[in-house]
C-alpha cells in the first residue's frame, strides 16, 4: 500500500503552494485557527460569549461567527477582542 503525506495530497487535491485554490485552503484554515485560539482563551477565562461580546461593544452572535469562522473580523475588531476583551496583547507576524 502506497501512502501520501498531507502536503502530497493537499498538492495534489488543492494544488501546490502560490496556485489560488491552495492560497484560500491556507488563509481559511488560518482564519480557524484565529477563532479557535479566541474561544480557547475565552473558555480559560471562564468568560461567555456574551460577557465579551459587552467588554467590546458587540452582540453575542458576532462572537460566535468569529469563534466558528463564519465572519470576517477586521484588525481593528481582533485587537478589540484579544487586549480589550480578553486582556491579552496580539502579535502579529509576517513570513516571506
Amino acid at each position: 500500500m502506497d501512502t501520501q503525506s498531507w502536503k502530497d495530497i493537499k498538492d495534489e487535491v488543492y494544488g501546490k503552494k502560490g496556485t489560488e485554490r491552495r492560497d484560500n485552503l491556507e488563509r481559511e484554515f488560518e482564519s480557524l485557527k484565529i477563532g479557535m485560539l479566541l474561544r480557547k482563551v475565552r473558555e480559560e477565562k471562564s468568560m461567555t460569549q456574551s460577557e465579551l461580546a459587552e467588554l467590546i461593544d458587540k452582540k453575542r452572535t458576532y462572537i460566535s461567527r468569529v469563534e466558528n469562522d463564519s465572519s470576517n473580523i477586521t484588525l481593528k475588531t481582533l485587537f478589540e477582542i484579544v487586549e480589550k476583551g480578553l486582556g491579552g496583547k496580539l502579535k502579529i507576524q509576517i513570513e516571506l
